[in-house]
């Protein structure tokens, strides 16, 4: 039996989870839902974010799919244990597995953090490290100009690089040895960000670690022995589909051949 991951975020910064998911689990069908009428969910308040994340849900199960990704910080603060409770289907969010990475790979046990106002003012990220190991001392900041940044493609830009040292400098004062991209855009960026901070900080991507911890999952389920079947990957989003697909490109680095429009109302 084919194994099926649904994945949504606000719009198409899930992408690069998806990219990783792609590239970790071929044999796997995968169903993004991008919630591009009502993105970005950072401003909104929890209420409606639960109400929005409880939608893209069930739009997911009702496309067959086995396991669930939150693939939005904001949603992943905000609603990732109120689904745990509500639906019968395994759920990951983008904050845990980051933290329990830096946790791993810090050696100071002071970790960085940047992400969007939302995710830091959640202060999902200190909370989850802290459960683990209250020793470790945590540092946020919010970097808004980042998103916009990478979605328009100013990835090597001169702009681009002075603008992520000056929301940088005040971490890295800070002493950091790891640093967490709490955003699913900030994969796009991170050759600048890695250029900044330099060799002596490591950088956590969620998205890679998500795509970790569902190979995992699945293999210990003995649902990835399928070797031969490729999975197949499909694309919805609640408005602006063209749009989604001209700009997604640049998240996965390659073409998105189909994108349907759904109406997220109905669910």
């Amino acid at each position: 039996m084919k194994a099926k991951i649904g994945i949504f975020d606000s719009g198409i910064g899930g992408l690069t989870v998806a990219a990783q998911i792609f590239k970790r689990l071929p044999q796997v069908d995968v169903i993004y839902f991008g919630d591009t009428a009502r993105y970005p969910y950072g401003p909104r308040s929890d209420e409606i974010v639960r109400k929005f994340s409880f939608q893209n849900v069930r739009f997911l199960l009702s496309e067959k799919v086995d396991f669930i990704v939150v693939a939005c910080n904001t949603a992943s603060a905000f609603a990732l244990k109120s689904l745990k409770k509500e639906f019968d289907i395994p759920l990951l969010g983008v904050v845990e597995p980051g933290a329990k990475a830096a946790i791993k790979y810090t050696k100071n046990k002071r970790i960085g953090v940047i992400g969007t106002v939302g995710t830091i003012s959640s202060s999902s990220y200190p909370k989850a490290i802290k459960k683990i190991d209250g020793s470790i001392k945590v540092f946020a900041r919010a970097c808004p100009l980042l998103v916009a940044l990478a979605e328009e493609g100013h990835i090597n830009r001169k702009a681009t690089y002075l603008i992520v040292k000056d929301y940088l400098k005040p971490l890295m004062r800070k002493d950091i040895d790891t640093l967490i991209l709490g955003c699913t855009h900030y994969p796009l960026l991170k050759k600048i960000i890695s250029q900044i901070v330099g060799k002596k900080i490591k950088l956590v991507d969620s998205a890679r670690e998500i795509a970790s911890e569902l190979k995992k999952h699945f293999q210990e389920k003995g649902r990835l022995n399928q070797r031969k079947y490729k999975g197949e990957h499909f694309f919805f989003v609640s408005d602006a589909p063209e749009k989604f697909a001209e700009v997604g490109e640049r998240f996965l680095g390659k073409k998105i051949p189909k994108v349907k429009k759904t109406n997220i109302e109905n669910y």
